[in-house]
């Protein structure tokens, strides 16, 4: 991943590495050196030479550098006379300027596998309001129509917490979009700069799910209204699937960046196993579409490892994959929950979602 960019002498300097411990120093696009060293080796130092009209300059970059919590500290120096020097930390890489020569993939939920030919319309708003009447049609004629207002609902709600992530971050969004039969999806331009930015924008939408779930849940409450219990309950069974560990699902994301953030072999380990989940689940329920995106998710699985020492995100820290672990777990236990307490009212149709998880 990339660790610092300075402007000098009208170029650019660029230092690069990973967590497995290799560096390399950049003067614009030419590689001016490289370190093979141990990850646990914190302290660093680049030096070359450039042959200007003035004669010889003698380049030198020295610091240290740790991953947990991630901490850059940095002295750049010619002929021995300092020109800068700093101190940079996670924050510092998670608000550093997105370019848009790497594009962002788009920010999958429930589950937005069209992804790919709709960003070359994505610029026509004509397309988001398509694909929504494709979608109230769609969902009017499998079911009814206040079911369909109902779930586009869900929907929309689910993909707008991932855009209040994203702009959170200070990504810049593209908008929410509908996709008939398949569900919704949230697209931004921008690349993300940490596992952490991962793993917010990831859980934001089963997250914002369960609030929606929560709130109808109160007004059930208050107003004994079914359809209100009735959306809580098979909203929350669609943010719960959300939430399952296969990628390219949210969960898959979360459990991903967790995992490759403690180590690549563990990344590898929980993916797989996470694959293996969704091919027993698929083939339980029998649910096609999640097959497909399994097949989706392997092929994700391969590149993921496969350029883990040339990743450009950073890592999480201790404490925030134990932020994210628990987070996780609070948001699926809360779905959960509604699930259950929803299927106790002996309502048959409010009891299918626990039905179905019975099964």
């Amino acid at each position: 991943m990339q660790l610092l960019e300075i402007e000098c002498l009208g170029k650019t300097l660029r230092l690069e590495g990973s967590m497995a411990g290799w560096q390399q120093l950049f003067w614009d696009e030419q590689c001016v050196s490289q370190i093979n060293a141990s990850s646990d080796n914190e302290s660093f130092s680049h030096q070359f030479a450039l042959q200007t009209e003035q004669g010889e300059l003698r380049v030198a970059l020295n610091g240290s550098l740790k991953w947990q919590p991630f901490e850059l500290r940095f002295q750049l120096s010619i002929n021995e006379e300092i020109l800068h020097e700093n101190t940079l930390n996670e924050k510092d890489i998670e608000q550093r300027q997105s370019t848009q020569d790497h594009k962002q993939p788009i920010k999958f939920s429930l589950i937005g596998m069209a992804g790919l030919g709709l960003k070359l319309l994505k610029s026509a708003k004509v397309i988001k309001v398509l694909f929504a009447a494709g979608s109230l049609a769609a969902y009017s004629w499998l079911f009814s129509i206040e079911f369909a207002i109902a779930l586009i609902l869900c929907l929309v709600f689910h993909e707008y917490g991932h855009i209040k992530a994203m702009k959170y971050f200070g990504l810049k969004t593209k908008g929410i979009y509908l996709i008939p039969f398949v569900g919704g999806l949230a697209l931004s331009d921008d690349k993300i700069n940490t596992r952490w930015q991962d793993i917010v924008i990831s859980i934001m939408g089963p997250f914002f799910g369960l609030i929606l779930s929560v709130t109808c849940l109160i007004g059930y409450w208050i107003t004994d209204l079914e359809i209100l219990a009735g959306l809580a309950v098979f909203n929350a069974l669609l943010n719960l699937f959300n939430m399952l560990p296969v990628l390219p699902l949210d969960g898959g994301h979360i459990l991903k960046s967790i995992a490759f953030s403690i180590n690549s072999k563990v990344g590898l380990i929980v993916c797989i196993l996470g694959a293996a989940l969704g091919v027993y689940i698929s083939y339980h329920f029998g649910l096609a579409l999640l097959g497909f995106l399994l097949a989706i998710g392997s092929i994700e699985i391969f590149f993921e490892y496969k350029r883990r020492h040339l990743s450009d995100l950073l890592p999480l820290n201790r404490y925030a994959q134990i932020v994210s672990i628990l987070w996780y777990i609070i948001t699926l236990s809360g779905l959960s929950a509604i699930i259950w307490f929803v299927g106790q009212t002996g309502n048959g149709a409010l009891s299918l979602p626990l039905k179905i998880l019975g099964s």
